[in-house]
């Protein structure tokens, strides 16, 4: 097995009165793509700002390239090189850009801080981001009102990839995209990983996407991790009540939301 990029070891979250995670821990392999998964309120997305610094964790440990993060940076410059290990892609691609600047402008200012780059190199960077996502000159010089989601998605898939990062997090990255948007930027992911080695780690509620794009998953409810292994092995034959009820709740072929109803009710009891 690989050497773990990414070591999570009894996180909590404490808000107020309320435990938003509890005792969490994995590990993701070098060049790895592991998922969390779990419906709205499993706490998957607060272990993933607590990872990247923007949640500090109440107890627990985080350790990204061999580098204790469970603190806050405490200068620019140590904001800086986290940053040059673990970027973050969100969920909703509206959001995330900036409608002022062009998609090559905000790839090209990540490079400005991340690296040493001169003018002319930082633009044949961009270049090659932008090809390595699929986008064209035209769509990177748009602004971003003028793009489609998926286009968006991709540009902020570039811009956290311009600063060459180690472990990369996408949060529900393509929730918010029609279903065959989804597909071409799932293909775009795929891609990049094999051309960069890369390690993802991918939250997310869609267990097909999971099957899809990684290797492991571990399955959160109410905070706490409840299933953990090789992702086909946990969709195909899940062992925990819980994730069974995930897994039936997708639906398929002859799939009738009464009869779901009724085996759902059944088996949510038995996960109390």
């Amino acid at each position: 097995m690989s050497e773990a990029i990414l070591r999570v070891e009894g996180l909590r979250k404490v808000f107020g009165q309320a435990v938003a995670v509890e005792e969490v821990s994995f590990s993701l392999p070098r060049a790895g793509a592991l998922a969390v998964v779990g419906e709205s309120g499993s706490g998957k997305t607060t272990v993933a700002r607590m990872i990247v610094g923007l949640d500090r964790p109440t107890a627990g440990r985080v350790t990204a390239c061999g580098r204790d993060r469970s603190q806050p940076a405490r200068s620019a410059r140590e904001r800086r090189r986290r940053g040059g290990e673990v970027q973050i892609v969100f969920q909703d691609p509206y959001a995330s850009l900036d409608p002022r600047q062009s998609p090559a402008a905000a790839v090209e200012e990540v490079l400005r801080l991340h690296t040493r780059l001169d003018r002319g190199r930082r633009r044949a960077r961009v270049a090659e981001l932008a090809d390595l996502v699929g986008l064209d000159e035209r769509q990177m010089a748009a602004r971003p009102a003028r793009l489609s989601g998926g286009q968006r998605q991709r540009v902020a898939i570039a811009r956290a990839l311009a600063a060459e990062p180690r472990i990369l997090i996408l949060d529900e990255c393509v929730a918010a995209l029609d279903v065959s948007i989804q597909a071409q930027v799932l293909n775009v992911l795929s891609e990049v990983r094999e051309r960069t080695g890369v390690a993802y780690l991918f939250i997310s509620h869609d267990l097909a996407v999971v099957r899809q794009v990684t290797d492991d998953v571990i399955v959160m409810r109410h905070g706490s991790v409840v299933e953990r292994g090789p992702t086909g092995q946990v969709l195909d034959a899940p062992e925990h009540p819980y994730t069974r009820l995930l897994r039936a709740s997708v639906p398929g072929p002859g799939w009738r939301p009464t009869r779901r109803i009724t085996q759902q009710a059944k088996q949510a009891k038995e996960t109390r």
